[in-house]
């Protein structure tokens, strides 16, 4: 079997531990906050500096990995001969995964013989890293390059993104919402709860009174969708450790999963669904709801 590597995001929103741990390589996203632009890799510490930022006003502004970053990535390992499969940040939300399709283009012609596999997950924050977590697992398993990028684009669409956020003011700001569908965030105490399609974009479908609601919303969801009650489960939080850790304990006494992996929102995703977002991740029936 070829030799190959296996790329995600920093958009996955997993801990730096993952990636070393699991010979994962990671391209970063970026975003540019009081005139000075960073890379998307803050650590939990800083997190919540960031968000405090953005509740006092700063509206940062966020930057896709384009064609040159993916092509100067990627040259030295079509050099050494070895192949790349990459799982992408949903293209609904980013351009980023036209960028590597882009450098696909340029480098699979520079280097015949070799290949790239993109996989545009249609996810993000934890969902995509769930799917990443999944696809380290099947190539310790031995699966060829091609055969993880073929069971990647079967599964794909069976992670699950339930969420809420405290204001889609942030949403509608970047584009991920109509203002007519943020109008709903302004009323008083109302939570929006929102899902991921099969398009990779953002889509609200209900809104709920008060937190303490839209968290019970979430874990019915769970409840409702969770096609393995046993798997490893995913949360992740934008500043609001203590209501992850309620839907959390809520999942845990409900269903022996394996595990709830529970991750903070990176300043990128964080940037347009705001502070307080409270998201959910599981694998269930394809997410092509009515």
């Amino acid at each position: 079997m070829d030799k190959y590597y296996l790329f995600t995001d920093s958009t996955t929103d997993l801990p730096q531990s993952f990636f070393e741990n699991n010979d994962v390589e990671t391209v970063y996203l970026s975003y540019v906050l009081d005139g000075t632009e960073h890379r998307d890799d803050l650590d939990p510490e800083s997190k919540h500096a960031f968000y405090a930022k953005m509740r006092a006003g700063a509206h940062p502004v966020t930057s896709q990995i384009n064609v040159d970053q993916f092509t100067s990535r990627w040259t030295p390992i079509m050099e050494e001969g070895a192949d790349i499969v990459y799982l992408a940040f949903s293209s609904g939300l980013s351009g980023t995964c036209d960028g590597a399709i882009f450098a696909k283009q340029i480098l699979e012609e520079r280097y015949p013989g070799r290949h790239i596999y993109i996989i545009d997950s249609l996810a993000a924050s934890v969902g995509e890293g769930l799917l990443a977590i999944k696809a380290a697992q099947m190539r310790a398993q031995g699966l060829s390059a091609k055969e993880l990028a073929d069971y990647l684009e079967a599964n794909k669409l069976k992670m699950h993104h339930w969420f809420t956020v405290d204001d889609l003011a942030y949403l509608r700001r970047g584009g991920r919402v109509s203002a007519a569908a943020a109008f709903v965030g302004s009323l008083l105490n109302i939570k929006p709860m929102l899902h991921v399609n099969v398009e990779g974009k953002l889509i609200p479908l209900e809104r709920v009174k008060g937190r303490k609601k839209s968290i019970a919303y979430l874990f019915d969801r769970f409840m409702e969708f969770a096609s393995d009650k046993t798997q490893l489960v995913g949360i992740s939080h934008a500043d609001c450790f203590d209501d992850a850790n309620a839907l959390a304990t809520m999942i845990k006494n409900a269903a022996p999963v394996e595990d709830v992996l529970i991750s903070d929102i990176g300043a990128v995703i964080g940037s347009h669904a705001g502070p307080g977002t409270l998201a959910l991740f599981f694998f269930g029936p394809s997410r092509d709801l009515p």
